[in-house]
């Protein structure tokens, strides 16, 4: 099984980046994930809704090109499901028993996801109705992609 984050931007936060290798460390005993950052747009100051929309189909384009035809994509949105850790955990159990090799999430840019992402995704999920920086977000879930492979396992962890 393969695991991939693609996320709009480049994390540069040191703290986060550390906790992400802290994860990804403990993820090498269930899984190989991968990271992919495609560039985000400049958005400008007073950004009218047409600009917005084709900022995020530029994004949108570039997070398409990363994505193969028989992966299983969840993305993150805010409209998403919300479910709980063992609910995601079996969901993605069940993407491996049906054959899926790659898993992969999108976490969009701050201006959230294209359409055509939208409509690609097989899962949209929402960790919340709260809005969270994407760069934070990108820790959050791979905590939980840890939290997952351990569930699967009937490991334990912290609940």
């Amino acid at each position: 099984m393969l695991v991939k984050v693609i996320t709009i931007g480049k994390l540069k936060e040191k703290y986060l980046l550390e906790g992400i290798k802290e994860y990804t460390k403990r993820l090498q005993a269930y899984t190989k994930i991968e990271y992919i950052e495609v560039s985000d747009e400049s958005i400008p100051d007073k950004c009218s809704d047409a600009t917005a929309q084709m900022i995020k189909e530029k994004e949108g384009f570039k997070v398409l090109s990363k994505i193969k035809q028989d992966d299983y994509v969840i993305v993150l949105d805010v409209q998403g499901k919300q479910i709980d850790s063992l609910e995601l955990s079996n969901k993605m159990e069940q993407c491996m028993i049906n054959g899926k090799s790659t898993i992969v999430f999108v976490i969009g840019g701050s201006l959230g996801h294209a359409k055509d992402i939208l409509n690609r995704a097989d899962f949209s999920l929402s960790f919340s109705k709260m809005t969270f920086p994407h760069q934070l977000m990108k820790l959050i879930l791979v905590e939980q992609i840890y939290r997952a492979f351990k569930i699967m396992k009937n490991e334990s962890y912290h609940k």
